[in-house]
């Protein structure tokens, strides 16, 4: 799932960044860029990927699993629900200029021997105010009260 998931966080990026810096379709040598490059390595966007992860558990995760009169299994239902929860939270956060430049300079513009450190900041900058949580690596998922 985790590939599928970001190659369509990759794609939304993409088509983002056309819609809020190009949006008369104009196409210059950065934009044929852009979508000129295929989506391949995710490596990148791990990090983000199980910190988002993190905070689906740290917001909706229970410790009893309940009856499913459905007739699917727990793991068919996790991946449905996951899934709806990864796209509808990062169409929120495409929406937002600093995180669209963040995923694509982890995708599109990151030479194999850059560090992708401050591309990871911007984007736990970005959902730390999207979402009051701040991901901390020795305290893990903490609760904020963003102004």
């Amino acid at each position: 799932m985790q590939d599928r998931l970001l190659t369509s966080l990759v794609t939304k990026a993409k088509k983002a960044y056309q819609l809020m810096n190009n949006p008369l379709g104009l196409n210059d040598g950065f934009s044929e860029q852009i979508a000129a490059c295929p989506v391949g390595n995710l490596k990148p966007l791990q990090a983000f990927y199980q910190s988002l992860a993190g905070i689906y558990r740290y917001k909706f995760g229970e410790t009893q699993l309940e009856f499913l009169w459905d007739g699917r299994d727990h793991s068919e239902k996790y991946n449905d629900e996951w899934s709806a929860i990864f796209h509808e939270w990062t169409t929120d956060l495409c929406r937002r200029t600093q995180f669209v430049q963040a995923v694509l300079d982890l995708t599109v513009f990151l030479p194999e021997d850059r560090q992708a450190q401050l591309a990871e900041n911007r984007m736990n900058a970005v959902m730390l105010d999207l979402f009051e949580v701040k991901l901390h690596k020795s305290k893990g998922i903490v609760e904020m009260k963003v102004a």
